[in-house]
């Protein structure tokens, strides 16, 4: 019995043949056209001694998979190994800008007010000569370097705490406008006054002022003048940080050095219409002055209204997401 049994089955494993199933009609025509294509067999009988079909795809469907690439793990540490040296460089630059705070203003105090406030005017002025003069445009030299040497500072620490960023600020034209109206009215309106005074065309501008004495009184304010519109002419050129504050500084110091000259012109029997007119400008430069702080203020209030505008803008777009 059980060897008929075995006979049997031997006999039915032989003689069954499997069934091709083709997925597509046309894979026939193809076959006896004589044409290569891989096929995809799929077997209806298969016995549980049989190892299933290896399955080959089309040169098609093949062609549709994209391969994603994968991070690599060395990429992955080198741009984190450069993360963390950019940081502790950033870090470093900011740790050396700290003394730069105090030291740039004292800077400023030791070049320019000190001199000005407790040095003795009869050091400087020893008469209506070109020692005088020289004396006094050497005193606003001093100045000037110092000046620069702070707007430097400054110039720095307003650069971002990432050294590879760049960092250009360029002015709007109304504020250079109005700058160069400023630089041309102190120029002029001193130099019209002195003119007409020389010539005789105006009468009323009588006596008229000596070469020396007029040198002594108002030649180191031009040089001043043009200082800072050089400074400024080369901070607008650069798109530094600090062209906000570079006519803060020398106006400032330009109030001080035309009360010095309200000084000296006691010194040098100057007319009463040289005192009306010095008086004038350090008017004009004290309205100019605080025309300047105005412009900081809403500077500042502009970057604020700035940076919460783009502060928003991400909040608002993964909200929206």
């Amino acid at each position: 019995m059980v060897s008929q049994g075995m006979v049997s089955l031997t006999k039915s494993l032989c003689t069954t043949t499997p069934r091709i199933r083709l997925k597509n009609p046309k894979i026939m025509h193809n076959l006896k056209t004589g044409t290569s294509h891989h096929l995809r067999v799929l077997c209806t009988k298969m016995s549980q001694w049989e190892p299933s079909p290896f399955i080959r795809s089309s040169a098609q469907e093949a062609g549709n998979i994209v391969l994603e690439k994968t991070p690599n793990v060395f990429e992955s540490i080198i741009s984190e190994t450069e993360q963390e040296e950019q940081t502790t460089n950033s870090h470093q630059v900011q740790v050396f800008k700290w003394p730069i705070w105090l030291l740039g203003p004292s800077v400023l105090l030791t070049s320019g007010m000190a001199p000005t406030l407790w040095l003795p005017l009869s050091s400087v002025f020893v008469g209506s000569n070109v020692v005088s003069v020289l004396s006094l445009i050497g005193l606003d030299c001093i100045f000037n370097l110092g000046a620069t040497l702070f707007l430097l500072m400054a110039d720095s620490c307003a650069r971002p705490k990432d050294p590879s960023l760049s960092c250009k600020s360029k002015p709007p034209f109304s504020y250079k406008f109005w700058n160069v109206f400023a630089l041309l009215t102190g120029f002029l309106v001193p130099t019209l006054l002195l003119f007409g005074s020389q010539t005789g065309l105006l009468g009323s501008l009588q006596p008229e002022l000596p070469f020396v004495s007029s040198a002594v009184l108002l030649l180191p304010y031009f040089i001043l003048l043009a200082v800072q519109t050089l400074t400024e002419i080369l901070t607008w050129s650069w798109q530094s940080p600090v062209w906000l504050v570079t006519p803060v500084v020398y106006e400032a110091y330009r109030v001080l050095q035309l009360m010095r000259g309200l000084k000296l012109s006691a010194e040098v029997n100057a007319p009463v219409w040289v005192v009306h007119m010095i008086r004038g400008l350090v008017s004009w430069w004290v309205l100019i002055l605080g025309m300047q702080l105005m412009r900081v203020a809403w500077f500042a209030g502009y970057a604020s209204r700035t940076t919460t505008t783009t502060n928003q803008q991400p909040e608002s777009s993964v909200t929206s997401k």
